[in-house]
């Protein structure tokens, strides 16, 4: 296994880039993650991890054949990771292309919604409620930020993400059959109770904002969830769980 000892080593530009820079994530097809579990997580659900790079001592484990991998003394593994004091590995992953045609039964959907976490929560806790589909529209925080993929804790080698225009939603909609039901905090908004939402997709907005006028105008129904008076509203990611238990119901 080869040491790289040098700040200036082309992969290790390379992987601070892929820490970093979303636009070079997309270029390269590539993501970053760290720890022993996402790897072991990566490996049992089929990812494609391309490099590893371990902190000073490497406890490989079973199907990395096909990887580079490279061993960093602790300090320059330090400068690398985008987590503070990690033991380590950290590894690259091929960001899997959309599969088409395959029909979704439904789907959580997510609107501007900007911090990294929240969007990480979403997809870890989509996967527990058996949701097919995280679709992503607007300004959404990067899916393969290193805050977001933590936030998944494994999630997110085994969840269907999908990043749409808004422009696209419709025909998206049209293909899986899907009624569209938007979150709102409106008059028009009906109990998320009394919806069905078995077969449908969900919309949840930004906390400041909520949803765009552009995307409630595409939505077949809003609906609300209900919450004491003096509370204002929820965290989105809290939204989109409770949304998505009733989805599941």
């Amino acid at each position: 296994m080869e040491k790289i000892s040098s700040r200036k080593n082309e992969h290790i530009k390379h992987i601070r880039l892929l820490c970093s820079d979303a636009q070079y994530r997309r270029q390269q097809g590539l993501y970053v993650c760290d720890g022993m579990k996402f790897l072991k997580e990566a490996i049992s659900f089929g990812a494609e991890v391309q490099t590893v790079m371990w902190k000073e001592n490497a406890e490989e484990p079973a199907g990395l054949e096909a990887a580079e991998q490279y061993v960093l003394p602790s300090d320059l593994f330090d400068y690398v990771s985008p987590m503070k004091n990690s033991p380590g590995p950290l590894f690259s992953v091929k960001i899997p292309e959309r599969i088409r045609g395959e029909k979704i039964k439904n789907a959580i959907v997510l609107e501007n919604l900007q911090d990294p976490g929240n969007v990480g929560t979403v997809i870890r806790t989509a996967n527990a409620f058996g949701i097919a589909a995280v679709v992503l529209t607007g300004n959404c925080a990067d899916i393969y930020n290193p805050k977001t993929v933590r936030a998944t804790m494994g999630a997110i080698f085994r969840q269907r993400l999908i990043q749409l225009e808004l422009s696209e939603l419709p025909e998206f909609l049209k293909e899986n059959e899907l009624m569209l039901y938007g979150a709102a905090l409106s008059d028009r908004a009906s109990d998320c109770r009394t919806a069905n939402l078995k077969s449908a997709a969900v919309a949840v907005g930004s906390e400041g904002r909520g949803l765009s006028r552009e995307l409630l105008d595409i939505c077949d129904k809003e609906i609300i969830i209900p919450m004491q008076p003096q509370s204002e509203s929820l965290n989105a990611a809290v939204a989109a769980s409770v949304l998505m238990w009733e989805m599941s119901r």
